[in-house]
């Protein structure tokens, strides 16, 4: 899932949250090395390295972004250093005392080459980038490559502060993918999209053009426009973003060459959305990876409810049940969203959605719905934040699209979405807005100057219901939009992982946005039955993004997830290295947040590798 950016305040912490064409099935093996096109390298040593762009923890921990020296034109190095801005701070805990650095993860200048490319799934219309950073000290005699998807929707940096920060620190060579979604969005007005580059252009070999039959005026980005339902195969994205990694180390070593699967040591890594890639990448034939790590993964398993129907009944409820919660974190702030929440609790009893004759009882109704449907009450309180700031219908909009095949303009419920005009009313992007949408844009909006519509009207209506329910009806009701809908869906579901592969899951019990009980909690036990090879951490007082720890609220009550991913990844590393090294085993998590004090490698109750 994503997390678009709304808010002014939001956007000083986060700038960050199935088709009608066939596809490759994520059970099968590529059938052939895919032919990469659009290839670039270039060198990033001295100001400029591959973990931070030259810009360190301070130039990451900035406010304000950093400004193109032209601001209609940025220079593709200055694109790139402000995606890998965006993308640190969009995903990690970056606030001093939060422990990035100190007891997990590093900054540590990393010089080196990437090379990125265009890679296609067979029969998708539209490309998803790939990228490789190869650090400077990366001995081929210990082959190694770290293989990630980026989370939510991001762009092609959108796993740099997990994968890319573990990944380079061990000498590691990193595989990303954009997973056919990212910040390629397309300016239907003026006709301007992405260059490999990252820098908008009108013609050329652009990493998102809208297929026939969109709509002639607003925005267009890949994730809800491409057509090709990228979730259905978040596996094969991953497995490609592998095989350019490979080839790849073929170029930058050629004395060395071959690099393979079978002399190349692979960890797939990823968190949210990348979570999910990796675990569908785990089904896959092949021996392509030696490990997996996944984190909070977006995951959904054949013959339960998939993370659509949690997230349209949010859509709806979560305003009304969240009055039943007492103690929510803030941001938002509760006196700004309460009257929403019974005005919403009103509407729903109005139609016969909610029971009850006060706001207290409607409340408690919508609270006992979502709690019907698997959500626990800390997952609930910390979904708050997503309720708030209205993330469920972007994600709602975003997805029934992918998922039906729709173009632009073409949505079963009529959203759309727009340009955001001096007037806040939809209008035609500016040049020097529509420059920054790669670097800074979260893959859904709203945000970033981009509105969402409904009806043409611009979101929040003052009647979102009518909206909400069309979303909702797509998974409960039938028709041709629903049965388009539901299909993708299910394409989306995973299989079991390949026997004998090592795997560790690890998800936050408070997790509000991917919520456990709805997806490890599923996918874990069907693994099993398989006969997959899965360590699985659940983690206490861990919500789902890390980045809001920034607030001093969720100090108070969250701990970061990273800590674990890292720490997974270490012990599993270290038992590739020496067999004799135990793999992680099965384990609650009870972690004490930090509150204002620095956090301490003791709080974080860190499981130890141990055999059984």
């Amino acid at each position: 899932m994503n997390i678009p950016c709304r808010a002014s305040l939001l956007c000083a912490v986060l700038p960050i949250l199935h088709g009608c064409i066939p596809v490759a099935n994520a059970a099968t093996a590529p059938a052939a090395a895919p032919v990469f096109e659009q290839w670039r390298e270039t060198s990033h040593r001295g100001s400029d390295d591959l973990m931070t762009a030259g810009l360190g923890l301070e130039g990451l921990r900035a406010s304000a972004p950093p400004a193109f020296a032209k601001p209609t034109a940025p220079t593709a190095e200055q694109a790139r250093r402000r995606a890998i801005w965006s993308s640190w701070r969009g995903i990690a805990d970056l606030t001093p005392g939060g422990g990035f650095g100190e007891i997990y993860g590093t900054f540590q200048p990393a010089p080196g080459r990437e090379f990125s490319a265009y890679g296609r799934i067979p029969g998708a219309g539209q490309p998803h980038r790939v990228l490789v950073q190869i650090p400077d000290n990366f001995d081929p005699a210990r082959r190694c490559l770290v293989a990630t998807a980026s989370s939510g929707s991001r762009g092609i940096y959108g796993a740099i502060s997990v994968a890319g920060s573990w990944g380079l620190a061990h000498g590691c060579a990193v595989a990303y993918t954009d997973k056919g979604a990212g910040s390629d969005y397309y300016d239907l007005d003026a006709g301007i999209g992405f260059q490999a580059d990252g820098t908008p252009a009108a013609d050329g070999a652009l990493a998102f053009v809208p297929a026939k039959g969109s709509a002639a005026h607003g925005v267009a980005f890949k994730h809800a426009h491409s057509g090709d339902n990228p979730e259905a195969d978040w596996g094969l994205h991953l497995v490609q973003a592998v095989q350019f990694g490979l080839q790849a180390l073929d170029r930058a070593y050629p004395q060395s060459a071959p690099f393979t699967p079978a002399n190349t040591r692979t960890l797939g890594v990823g968190v949210s959305n990348g979570g999910g890639a990796v675990l569908r990448a785990a089904e896959t034939e092949g021996d392509w990876f030696d490990a997996m790590v996944a984190g909070e993964p977006n995951v959904s398993v054949a013959g339960a409810p998939p993370l659509y129907d949690f997230v349209t009944q949010a859509a709806l409820l979560m305003p009304c049940a969240l009055l039943a919660i007492d103690d929510l974190p803030q941001p938002p702030a509760q006196a700004q969203t309460r009257p929403a929440g019974i005005q919403r609790c009103a509407v729903l009893a109005s139609i016969g959605q909610v029971q009850g004759a006060d706001t207290e009882a409607q409340a408690r109704s919508a609270w006992q719905q979502l709690a019907n449907a698997g959500l626990s009450e800390p997952a609930l309180r910390a979904a708050a934040f997503s309720t708030g700031f209205d993330l469920w219908q972007a994600i709602a909009a975003t997805y029934a699209s992918a998922y039906g095949g729709y173009a632009a303009g073409n949505h079963p419920c009529g959203y759309t979405f727009a340009a955001a005009g001096p007037d806040g009313r939809p209008g035609i992007a500016t040049p020097e807005v529509r420059a920054a949408w790669w670097s800074d844009a979260s893959g859904i909006p709203p945000g970033n100057g981009v509105m969402l519509l409904y009806d043409d009207h611009a979101l929040p209506a003052a009647d979102p219901l009518p909206g909400l329910s069309c979303l909702r009806s797509l998974w409960t009701h039938d028709g041709a939009g629903a049965e388009r809908v539901r299909a993708g869906i299910a394409r989306a579901a995973a299989n079991p992982p390949r026997p004998g592969l090592p795997i560790v899951v690890i998800h936050g019990i408070d997790d509000g946005l991917v919520p456990i009980s709805l997806t490890s909690d599923r996918y874990v036990p069907q693994a099993r039955a398989a006969g997959a090879r899965i360590a699985y951490w659940r983690v206490a007082n861990a919500q789902h993004f890390d980045s809001l720890l920034a607030f001093p609220d969720y100090r108070k009550r969250y701990v970061p997830l990273l800590p674990y991913l890292f720490a997974a990844m270490d012990q599993v590393w270290n038992h590739l290295e020496d067999p004799a090294q135990p793999l992680p085993q099965d384990a609650l998590i009870t972690p004490t947040p930090r509150a204002e004090a620095p956090l301490q490698p003791a709080q974080l109750s860190l499981p130890a590798a141990s055999r059984r």
